[in-house]
């Protein structure tokens, strides 16, 4: 009789256990820098907001959410985000519906999917002075509108440098990013729903209106979402054209640094439980809709 195998345990789906111990070994790096990176600075930040200056526990700082000035920051950001994410969704859609028509392993594919990597995390201060070159006061944009149809974009103030300017910079990373959320999307439409419609003697217009449409309505308003995201929790750029505050993050960037108010840095973690509060409920909404999505492109 030969001597008895190891026999490893399965559990679920039948993954050996030690296979699965072997990867959650090689998750565990990972792990590490989420929580050290971003679960414990994000922990401490949203605590800070429950303590006064002094270190006792304290509610008082929630009064922060009675300040019209903070009130109105707070609106300004989830309509600047909302309208940005709604332009970079219709937009980003009919690029992806595009490229629906080109080879999945062709050149303009890769070279479009590439470019929509790249483009989406561009921002910060170098996305701000692109703007500032292309739509600044003394910008070729600027002069070239002047000089041809003799309007000054300009007129009543630089616009970029307002919250509603911010339109421009955060539209500009929100197309890409729709184009490479939406585009596997699009993909998953499979071409025997429409030669079943053909063959039922309905429209191309029925086809999308009663099939695609229904079908792709959550993948949008998923990737629209994360938009919205993506842009109300933006910062840098927005700090560099902007330096008066006018959305959530730069109020919590004045909280920190103001030297004119005593003992409101505290109240910058209030403001930021007020973003994590709304980030969670989108990405809640964002998480049914991405497993509702899933469940058609199997």
């Amino acid at each position: 009789m030969t001597a008895a195998t190891p026999r490893l345990t399965t559990r679920g789906a039948g993954v050996p256990l030690r296979r699965r111990g072997v990867g959650w070994l090689g998750f565990a790096p990972f792990g590490v820098y989420v929580a050290l990176f971003l679960g414990i600075p994000g922990v401490v930040a949203i605590a800070s907001g429950f303590f006064s200056a002094d270190g006792g526990f304290t509610l008082g700082n929630f009064s922060a959410f009675a300040d019209p000035t903070i009130l109105k920051d707070f609106g300004n950001s989830v309509w600047v985000s909302a309208v940005s994410a709604l332009i970079s969704a219709v937009l980003g859609s009919l690029i992806a519906w595009a490229l629906t028509a080109a080879r999945p392993d062709g050149v303009l594919r890769a070279a479009v999917d590439s470019a929509s990597s790249v483009l989406a995390q561009f921002g910060g201060v170098m996305l701000a002075f692109a703007w500032i070159a292309t739509i600044g006061p003394e910008a070729l944009v600027t002069r070239f509108i002047q000089a041809l149809l003799h309007v000054d974009i300009n007129g009543n103030g630089p616009f970029l440098y307002t919250v509603g300017g911010l339109l421009f910079p955060y539209t500009y990373f929100g197309v890409p990013l729709m184009v490479l959320t939406f585009l596997p999307a699009l993909d998953g439409l499979k071409p025997q729903w429409g030669e079943a419609v053909a063959t039922l003697g309905g429209t191309r217009l029925q086809y999308w209106w009663r099939v695609a449409v229904p079908v792709l309505a959550p993948a949008f308003l998923g990737s629209a979402i994360l938009l919205f995201a993506n842009a109300f929790s933006s910062y840098a750029t927005a700090a560099a054209l902007i330096d008066q505050g006018g959305i959530v993050p730069l109020a919590i960037k004045q909280q920190l640094t103001s030297e004119t108010i005593v003992g409101v840095a505290n109240t910058a973690g209030v403001l930021a439980l007020g973003m994590v509060v709304i980030m969670a409920v989108l990405m809640s909404g964002y998480a049914l809709l991405e497993r509702r999505t899933r469940r058609w492109q199997r």
